[in-house]
């Protein structure tokens, strides 16, 4: 191992080179290494034309992150699961000057792995029939990509989808300690990113490894268990000057809770307030059943971990994240309070993708009339499926919520809802813009079900219809007249529960009794 300055691992990153870049928010990304890259490229036009490659979101919406490799001619080609963090380079990408690519994010965390062990590439079904699959738009988030990063294949008389491996020539991660040998720990990250197999794939390929690292320590004074990357597999060590390099999170600096070496003092949690995204959580709340193994996306699905709690019933569930974290109080996907298990990343979406997760609750952008879901893009907008796509497409349950219009108004009361404004954004389409699930690819007996303040829709023979109504709305005029297609109403439709739509419900643990 090698110690360097940031500005002298920057210089150590040829033109044309291929990047892996690990971890989720702030977690695992070396972001003084990335300002010397940045920094470097602007005063020397070196390096030139990376392809970046990463899995979950990186970086804190702002400046920190991938955002940071926004700058023309420095990047050529950008891949990501979640790429909503990069405004700069997702910028680029709407102005047509790098490819940019998004692929489900089991495949990208778990296809170091592969190249690590000499296989071609990584082999899943994950992916049919979505943007993902070259059928349909082979992961290409603009025109500029090239549909060539997946392919379709036969195997045993089963259609897959293959992500062929390639050649790594850094990566670029982040750790806690290093000590003088090289080796690295995690001690105080919110997950187990998936650093040992980048680094392993870049090993493999004859190429390097860079880690930044907050603290350096005696050789022989790292508890062996503790040491996440063997400095076997490290070539460059660079210790951070700025503390604001080395962010936990997105929440902070450093909280103890989000990595295991501590616990917050855990008060009664305070009622969510009654409005209609408390009314969409409990009736997604109304789906889940005692033991069930859940995942939760950010936002109004977080509501339902919430409700549980507030009906008592949080302890008949267990929760769990994308990043590899079981149990606890989930704040973001890569930070959760409490947790009872931090596992590897790349582990955890073997049991996503294995079919693992009882059930998950995950937002809806957009919906269309044969209930295909996009969260990926939107008008030019690039975020990525993230973890979406594993999600949907191997969850035994996937309950999809969010209000029926955007930007509407509400009021919850009595038992019923009123709509004082209607939204200004139709939510529900005839076609979406991208298909991050496909409504008519279901696995058999795979339940899944559409949740909104007014109604809960199904698909049924390839259709999507109105299952079940809201106390106080009206199917033709406050339904049927806001979509530009069909919406039909099921023979066997019936009211939602009032309760939902009351300061008090108490109906959770009846429902979940339920088979």
């Amino acid at each position: 191992m090698i110690e360097l300055t940031a500005r002298e691992a920057a210089e150590k990153i040829k033109d044309n080179a291929t990047i892996a870049i690990v971890g989720m928010g702030l977690s695992g990304f070396p972001d003084e290494i990335a300002r010397a890259i940045a920094d470097r490229y602007n005063e020397t036009g070196h390096p030139k034309d990376l392809t970046i490659k990463q899995g979950s979101a990186i970086g804190d919406f702002k400046e920190r992150g991938t955002t940071r490799f926004g700058i023309e001619g420095l990047v050529k080609e950008y891949t990501g699961a979640h790429i909503g963090a990069a405004r700069g380079l997702i910028k680029l990408a709407n102005e047509g000057k790098i490819q940019c690519h998004c692929l489900p994010q089991g495949m990208i965390v778990n296809q170091w792995r592969e190249i690590a062990s000499g296989k071609p590439g990584y082999l899943s079904k994950v992916g049919l029939h979505t943007f993902v699959d070259p059928r349909y738009e082979g992961g290409c988030m603009n025109k500029a990509a090239k549909n060539d990063v997946v392919k379709l294949v036969e195997f045993q008389g089963d259609e897959y989808l293959f992500y062929p491996s390639f050649k790594l020539d850094v990566a670029l991660l982040r750790g806690i300690t290093a000590d003088e040998n090289g080796n690295i720990t995690y001690d105080h990250e919110p997950m187990v990113h998936e650093g040992l197999a980048a680094a392993e794939a870049a090993k493999k390929s004859g190429g390097i490894v860079i880690v930044q690292v907050e603290y350096l320590a005696q050789k022989g004074s790292l508890p062996p268990k503790n040491v996440k990357i063997p400095g076997a597999f490290v070539d460059y060590v660079v210790v951070a000057t700025d503390k604001n390099a080395c962010w936990q999170s997105q929440a902070g600096y450093y909280d103890p809770s989000f990595c295991g070496l501590g616990r917050k003092p855990v008060k009664k949690i305070a009622p969510l307030p009654l409005d209609e995204r408390k009314v969409i959580a409990r009736r997604c709340a109304m789906e889940l059943r005692d033991g069930y193994i859940i995942n939760m996306g950010i936002g109004l699905p977080m509501g339902v971990a919430r409700v549980a709690a507030e009906e008592g019933c949080f302890d008949r569930i267990i929760t769990s994240t994308e990043s590899g974290i079981v149990g606890g109080i989930a704040e973001t996907p890569s930070t959760t309070a409490n947790a009872e298990a931090i596992i590897d990343h790349g582990a955890m979406f073997d049991f996503i993708d294995g079919g693992g997760i009882d059930m998950t609750c995950l937002g809806m952008g957009e919906l269309d009339a044969e209930g295909n879901v996009n969260v990926s893009r939107f008008a030019g907008t690039y975020y990525g499926p993230g973890g979406f796509i594993d999600l949907t497409q191997c969850s035994k349950k996937v309950a999809f919520c969010g209000t029926f219009t955007g930007k509407g108004e509400y009021l919850v009361k009595d038992g019923k809802i009123t709509i004082i404004k209607e939204g200004t954004i139709k939510k529900i389409l005839p076609h979406v813009d991208q298909i991050t699930f496909n409504g008519n690819y279901v696995r058999e007996g795979q339940e899944i079900v559409y949740i909104t303040e007014r109604c809960v829709l199904k698909v049924r023979d390839g259709k999507l219809v109105v299952t079940e109504i809201a106390p106080g709305i009206d199917f033709e005029t406050q339904i049927k007249a806001l979509v530009d297609f069909d919406l039909e109403m099921a023979p066997d439709c019936k009211l939602m529960d009032e309760g939902l739509f009351r300061e008090t419900w108490g109906g959770l643990a009846e429902a979940m009794n339920r088979k």
